[in-house]
């Protein structure tokens, strides 16, 4: 029951926004009581943390495994980045969603967590920039820090336009985005 409320909570903040959406709207669409509710959660906003937790936590982990990945050449390891954010943004639409809008609802402390979990995933994307300049296989003289930020921005915004369903598949979307990363867009 707790992965159910979970599940049709995101949809209800997805639709409605976490402020607007009771836990009353949330037992209602379960045909469940207030006291399942709590049995499981003490407060709607212990409920978005878990929502964060579980989408940051999965990101964290799977950047991670790809960027710590010996075998891997830095371009292979930025490019599995670019597709696995992706893609986990088509599986995973609503908490996308979620993670990027609603992170303000969030008491102090999980917020705090919250964004250092956001930063380890942009510290990994920097790491490998900079390696990948290192190694030769990005210009030497870019920078870093802007470059993490504007490929994370390109990425982590299709949250709100990307539609799985639409003219594009996660991997086009995907391989769009490495290409200009890659090749930018000058002739």
């Amino acid at each position: 029951m707790k992965q159910e409320i979970k599940k049709e909570s995101i949809q209800l903040f997805w639709k409605k926004g976490f402020k607007e959406t009771s836990i009353q709207d949330i037992v209602r669409s379960l045909d469940v009581t207030k006291g399942t509710f709590y049995y499981y959660f003490s407060s709607k906003e212990e409920l978005l943390t878990e929502i964060h937790y579980e989408y940051i936590d999965d990101l964290v982990r799977n950047i991670e495994e790809l960027s710590y990945d010996e075998t891997k050449k830095n371009r292979d390891k930025l490019v599995g980045v670019v597709y696995l954010m992706v893609m986990k943004i088509k599986m995973q639409r609503s908490s996308a969603n979620i993670l990027f809008r609603e992170m303000r609802h969030l008491g102090a402390d999980s917020y705090t967590e919250i964004a250092r979990k956001r930063n380890q995933v942009r510290e990994r994307v920097e790491e490998i920039v900079r390696e990948g300049m290192k190694t030769k296989e990005f210009r030497n003289d870019l920078n870093p820090p802007m470059v993490t930020l504007a490929i994370l921005g390109v990425v982590n915004w299709s949250y709100q336009w990307f539609n799985p369903e639409g003219e594009y598949s996660d991997e086009e979307v995907a391989g769009i985005f490495v290409d200009m990363i890659l090749h930018g867009i000058q002739t």
